[in-house]
Order: C-alpha cells, then sequence, then structure tokens
C-alpha cells in the first residue's frame, strides 16, 4: 500500500480538549496555551520546584536571620552618611529606622561593626582645639582671633571631661571678658559645662569637683565657685553660686557615711575568718558632731610673780617734847641733844624679798618684829612708805573643737544559727568583747552594741529559665525558618506537582485516545479496502494498530492469503510462547 492510497483514506481528526477557538484570544489563553504546549508544560514542575525553592531560602533568610540591634542613634547626617558609607564598603548589612532615623546592623555584626568604625574614627566628633587654631584664616580681626582660641579651648575641655567613662559627651562654655585698660570694675570669669551622662550612670560629688577644678585650673582667673556643671536632665551637680548650705550638709554626709563604713569594715574584717563571710551582716550608726565651737581663757598664775623694782622712804618722830628726828633712805644723820639716846642714828634698813611676805623693818633680821615696834616701845614713832613693782605670769589659752567628731556609736550585729541551733549565751559575749574592741567602744558617750542569733532566712537565687537561654532564640528562629521552608515546600510544592503530573497524565491520556482513534479509523479503511481488493498490502503493523475485532479478522485473512508462509511462522511463534507463558505459570 502506497503512500497516496493512505492520503486518500478519510480521516476524521479527534477534537483536542483544551484547544483555544480560531478568532480573538484573551491573555490568559495565550498562557494557557504557551502552557499547554509540550516542551513547556515538561519543564513546568521543575519551574515550579524551583521557584518553592527560592521562596523557602528567602523564608530562611527573613526569619533565621539575627535581630537588628541599634549601632548609633542621634548622629547629624553627615556622620550618617560616612557611617553607612564604611559599613557598606566592609560588606556589614545596615539599615536605617524609618522611624528614629537610627543606623541598625545585624546582631552578629555588631560588636565587628563597632571595631571597624573605630578603626577608622567613626563616628568622628567635634574639632579639638589644635584643628581650629590651624583652620584659623589669615588677616582674621583680632576679636575673631579671641572668639577662635577661646572656641579651641572650650573643645579641648570638653574632649579631656569625655575621658571620663561616665560622660559620654560634654559641651563647655567660657565667659571671659576681655581685659581692658578703660574699665575700672570687670566682672569675673564664669564656666558652664553641659554632661551627658551614660544610661543608669551617676557622677559622684567627687568626680563633679574633679571637673570643676579641672575647667577651674584650665582658665586664667576662674575660681571652682564660679564653674556650674549640669547633666542632660537638667540637675545642677556642682555647688556653685552660693549654695553653701546644701554644700555643707552634703559634705557632712558624706563624712557620716565614711565613718560608717570604716566601722563596718573593720568589724567584717575581723568576724568574717572567723564565721564565715556569709554567716553574719553588721550595720552601724555613727550619730556625729558637726559643731564649730572655740573658747578663750585667760588666767594668772599665784606661783609666777617676781619683784622687779622697789623705792620707799622710812621716818622716826622723837618722843622728848620739842626734839624730832628724821631718817631718809638707809641711814641718816644725828640730830637732837647731844648725849641723848633720841640723837643716835637708826640702824639700815632691811627689806625682805620674799614674795608675798611682809617687809621687814630697817636693821631687823627676818621673822623678827617690825622696827616700828621697836621704835614705838624706846617712845618714838616710825613710817615707812615703799612702792614695789612686780612681774605677773599671764596665760592665753585658745580651745577650737574639732567638727565631724562621734558623738555617739550604735552598732547591730545578726549572726546566723550554726545547724538551726541558737548561739551560746558565752559565744555571744566572746564576739561582743570583740566588736566592742574593734569599734573603740566607750561606755561614757553611750556606744551601744547589740548582737543577737537568728536563723537567716536563704534567698534563693531566681535561675533563668530554660527558654532564656541564648541557644534558645537562635534554635527558635531557625526551626521557624524550617518549618516555613517545609510548608512551602510540602504544603504547596507537593499538591502543585501532584496536579501538575495529573494534568500531564490527561494530557498524554487525550493525546493517546486521539491517536487510537486516528488509528481505529484508518485500521476500519484498511479493512474495508482489505475485503474488496485482494492486491493490497497488508502488514504486521497495520494488523497491530487495529482495535476492531472485524477489522483486524479482516486484516489477517487478508494478510495469510498473501503469505501463507509468514502466517504459519507467526502462528508457531504465539503458540511457543503461550507454552511457555503456561509452564512458567
Amino acid at each position: 500500500m502506497s503512500a497516496t492510497d493512505l492520503t486518500s483514506i478519510p480521516v476524521r481528526a479527534p477534537a483536542i480538549a483544551g484547544a483555544p477557538a480560531a478568532g480573538a484570544r484573551s491573555f490568559g489563553q495565550i498562557l494557557r496555551g504557551f502552557a499547554a504546549q509540550p516542551a513547556v508544560a515538561k519543564s513546568l514542575p521543575l519551574l515550579g520546584l524551583l521557584g518553592l525553592l527560592g521562596a523557602a531560602a528567602i523564608a530562611w533568610m527573613v526569619i533565621g536571620a539575627a535581630p537588628n540591634r541599634t549601632l548609633f542613634a542621634g548622629l547629624p547626617d553627615d556622620q550618617k552618611a560616612a557611617v553607612v558609607e564604611a559599613l557598606t564598603a566592609a560588606g556589614v548589612r545596615n539599615a536605617i529606622d524609618r522611624d528614629t532615623g537610627a543606623i541598625t546592623v545585624s546582631d552578629d555584626d555588631y560588636h565587628r561593626a563597632r571595631m571597624l568604625l573605630a578603626s577608622q574614627n567613626l563616628p568622628r566628633g567635634a574639632q579639638d582645639g589644635a584643628d581650629v587654631i590651624g583652620n584659623m584664616p589669615l588677616g582674621s580681626s583680632r576679636a575673631v582671633e579671641t572668639e577662635r582660641i577661646r572656641a579651641a579651648r572650650e573643645a579641648d575641655l570638653a574632649r579631656t571631661i569625655e575621658a571620663i567613662d561616665v560622660v559620654q559627651s560634654a559641651r563647655v562654655h567660657l565667659a571671659v571678658e576681655q581685659p581692658s585698660l578703660f574699665v575700672r570694675e570687670h566682672s569675673r570669669t564664669a564656666a558652664s559645662v553641659m554632661l551627658t551622662l551614660a544610661a543608669g550612670r551617676t557622677l559622684g560629688d567627687n568626680q563633679v569637683q574633679a571637673i570643676v577644678n579641672l575647667v577651674a585650673s584650665s582658665v586664667p582667673g576662674l575660681a571652682p565657685d564660679g564653674v556650674s556643671v549640669v547633666d542632660q536632665n537638667g540637675r545642677l551637680l556642682s555647688h556653685a553660686g552660693g549654695d553653701a548650705a546644701t554644700a555643707a550638709s552634703e559634705h557632712q554626709l558624706s563624712v557620716q557615711t565614711q565613718i560608717e563604713d570604716r566601722y563596718r569594715q573593720a568589724i567584717t574584717t575581723l568576724l568574717a575568718p572567723m564565721l564565715g563571710a556569709d554567716n553574719f551582716t553588721t550595720e552601724v550608726h555613727a550619730e556625729m558632731d558637726f559643731s564649730d565651737v572655740q573658747s578663750t581663757r585667760e588666767g594668772f598664775p599665784q606661783d609666777q610673780r617676781a619683784l622687779t623694782s622697789e623705792q620707799g622712804t622710812v621716818s622716826t618722830d622723837s618722843a622728848t617734847p620739842g626734839f624730832s628726828s628724821t631718817a631718809t633712805g638707809a641711814g641718816g644723820a644725828a640730830g637732837g641733844i647731844p648725849g641723848a639716846l633720841s640723837n643716835q642714828p637708826p640702824p639700815p634698813a632691811q627689806v625682805s624679798t620674799t614674795p608675798n611676805g611682809p617687809a621687814a623693818a630697817p636693821g631687823a633680821t627676818p621673822g623678827a618684829a617690825p622696827a616700828a615696834t621697836t621704835a614705838d616701845a624706846a617712845g618714838g614713832r616710825r613710817q615707812e612708805n615703799y612702792d614695789r613693782s612686780f612681774a605677773v605670769g599671764r596665760e592665753v589659752s585658745v580651745t577650737h573643737q574639732q567638727t565631724g567628731t562621734v558623738k555617739r556609736l550604735s552598732v547591730a550585729v545578726a549572726l546566723r544559727n550554726p545547724d538551726g541551733r541558737p548561739r551560746g549565751l558565752r559565744e555571744i559575749q566572746q564576739i561582743e568583747e570583740l566588736v566592742k574592741g574593734a569599734i573603740g567602744f566607750d561606755q561614757s558617750r553611750g556606744d551601744v552594741v547589740a548582737i543577737n542569733s537568728r536563723t537567716f532566712a536563704t534567698a534563693e537565687e531566681p535561675t533563668p529559665s530554660w527558654w532564656e537561654a541564648g541557644w534558645v532564640s537562635m534554635a527558635a528562629r531557625n526551626l521557624t525558618a524550617l518549618v516555613v521552608a517545609a510548608l512551602l515546600i510540602f504544603g504547596l510544592g507537593k499538591p502543585l506537582l501532584r496536579k501538575s503530573g495529573a494534568l500531564l497524565a490527561n494530557r498524554a491520556a487525550s493525546r493517546s485516545n486521539g491517536r487510537s482513534q486516528v488509528s481505529g479509523e484508518i485500521a476500519t479503511a484498511l479493512a474495508d479496502r482489505a475485503r474488496t481488493d485482494h492486491d493490497m498490502k497488508v502488514s504486521l503493523e497495520m494488523i497491530e494498530a487495529t482495535r476492531d475485532y472485524e477489522a483486524r479478522a479482516a486484516l489477517i485473512r487478508a494478510f495469510v492469503r498473501q503469505d501463507p508462509a509468514r502466517a504459519a511462522l507467526v502462528v508457531r511463534d504465539l503458540i511457543r510462547t503461550d507454552t511457555a507463558g503456561a509452564a512458567n505459570g
């Protein structure tokens, strides 16, 4: 049978399901037609699988990535641009928060980003004094030069203060008046310091005073009381401006705290080796006396006198009427009636130099009766006048009591009961004696030491929950990303692949049915022609392609009639095949 004969057989082409109708088609129809092509239909499952794998990878990267952490907040735009450029050049993923404008990086890259920026001196701070002076233009006026030098000094002071660990940033403002010959009174130099402290950190009084002294020592003519220090919350940290009462109160409180800590440390050092650091607690309260008392006392000791000078006169009168005698000085001239007893001169006067003792009469020995008594006994009268000067000792004592003395101590010590048993009275008394010796117990000032033994309440340290561990968050992120990827693959990918396979199978079956229908029609046409045309050549392929029983029988009869020998061989092969199958079964 020739090809011309086959073309003359009328064949009715079957209608293929899903075939687009002729005429204008929509985009969906064009897309479905493109997807219905065999090459595209075969590659669709692979493309879908690749898409699902990409979606799973994206989900893993988004969910499994570490959370972002704020690197810098509140930077100006120029420094922010420099930081972002440095991070991008180093390959560090970064982002800018759309609400706060802060630069954020991954938690895994946080420390690496900080080290990288520190190596490049980013973010850059304000210029120091050398940069300000170095950038000063030539030909500037004196006022401009003065202001620039002042700004350079302020910048240097700010950089120095920022070296303190608690201070994040500092600003210094100096109020310095330029000297002038035409102004008689000048205002005092002043300074103000604005500090931005780290979160949760504070400055102690000693640190604030150190900053005040630093600024005051760096500016000529600036006194420490002219420096004001303010933090970012607007609190005045220094005590400038006449707030002496508050400064004194805080100083007294600081002294009291230091004394209490010293006594507490002494008790702890004494009892810790004996009882153990966790087996006792102690508290000390020191009542202080900060009164300032000054007294002056002036005295004249009785045993500190000395005779420095003496001057006197002695006169005597005779008892005989009409006659008189007078003696002046140590010895007087004789007078009166010659041969009479009253005309004899008096003996030399002797004066006792014994302090506080009476003056001895002229010519009398110490301890004897006064000469006036002797003269009175002789019937005369004697008169003595002396002027003596003494040097008296003088003592002036000034007492200034020390402020901040301990007025009274109160010490309380709580002891832990060993193994739940109370301590003995003798042991508590021994510990009390040790504590009294450690604090310098003084009963006259009313010191109190109270020691008690009790069972301590054991405060269990809260153990962190297992979900608060660091590895839990990382495992949770990875597991969540894995679950999302599995849902994408097995929840969407597998049904999609199954649906695609079923669709391809239906299309293949429809094509196979169409081919079978065409082959059946061709075989039927060939069988009808074989009944009428005995010269038509029949082959085995034509017989196998025929599905209709009558058409196949007609083709077999024509094949046997045309080639009986070959038909016999085919029948023999069929019999052998059936016999071998029956034997194996």
